[in-house]
This record gives C-alpha cells, sequence and structure tokens, in this order.
C-alpha cells in the first residue's frame, strides 16, 4: 500500500476489520502489515511445532544398555529384545559394561559379552564402533540397518 502515517495505517486496519503489525521496526521507515494477528501467531506456532517434529525425526536417540560379564541369561535376553525394539525403530544402541574388581583382569570375557550381543542383534543392526575398553568401561555402539 505504499508509505502510510500510522494514523492511516490503523484506520485502514480497523475498517477492514484487522489488525496493524509491526514487522520490522528497525528499518527505515517502519515496516507494518495489515493482518489478522490471531492467525499470524496460530500459523507460526503450528510451523514451528512441525519443525520441531522433523527435527526429532532426524536426531535419532542412543539408548544405553548396561551388561555385565557376569549377566544371567534372562537379564541377556531381555535387553537384547528391548534393544532389538529400539533398533527397528531407528534408534541407535549403546551396550557398555562396567569391569568390577577382579573382573579387570579379564577383559576379552566382557569383549565376548559385547559381541555375543551384537551377534544376536546382527538382523537389525550393524556395528558402528567395534568393542573399546576406556577406563574400567567397555563401550560399543550398534546402528540400525539402512532399508534399501
Amino acid at each position: 500500500m505504499g508509505v502510510k502515517s500510522i494514523d492511516d495505517a490503523l484506520t485502514l486496519a480497523n475498517y477492514a476489520g484487522l489488525d496493524l503489525v509491526l514487522m520490522s521496526g528497525t528499518s527505515t521507515p517502519a515496516v507494518g502489515k495489515i493482518m489478522d494477528y490471531n492467525k499470524f501467531k496460530y500459523e507460526k506456532q503450528k510451523k514451528q511445532k512441525e519443525a520441531q517434529k522433523r527435527q526429532r525425526e532426524t536426531n535419532k536417540e542412543i539408548k544405553e544398555y548396561r551388561l555385565s560379564v557376569v549377566i544371567d541369561v534372562g537379564d541377556f535376553e531381555t535387553r537384547v529384545k528391548n534393544a532389538h525394539g529400539y533398533l527397528e525403530k531407528g534408534h541407535k544402541v549403546k551396550a557398555q559394561i562396567r569391569f568390577k574388581g577382579r573382573q579387570m583382569a579379564h577383559p576379552e570375557l566382557g569383549r565376548e559379552v559385547l559381541e555375543k550381543f551384537a551377534e544376536k542383534l546382527s538382523d537389525v543392526s550393524m556395528i558402528e564402533t567395534n568393542p573399546k575398553m576406556e577406563g574400567r568401561i567397555m563401550h560399543m555402539l550398534l546402528a540400525p540397518k539402512k532399508e534399501k
């Protein structure tokens, strides 16, 4: 509509039954728009929610599972089943073993448990990082297989 005075713009907005919204107050002259402000806020909020939803889909979570060298068969199978579900959803899984006391003398036992964990999940996952020892903790990262 071109450059108008504030009074003229307010009169036009009131006549149309809409609001006068300041879009850019820092520019010279200030830029305003005649629109339904509630509708504008609603659509802006809707776009923001959609963007968050898309961001959540791209940033999948890493689910962490703690195992032990002396883990029982039932506990192990439960963790495998839960990890299987997360991998199917597209999340990554981090399996870790904390060595306690004399277990530090046999890290190969922990590596065997992690490799067995990865083997049980091999149908839905691939090993992203092989078992690594950091202090008293050995960990491994599994990523879901890419669908073709």
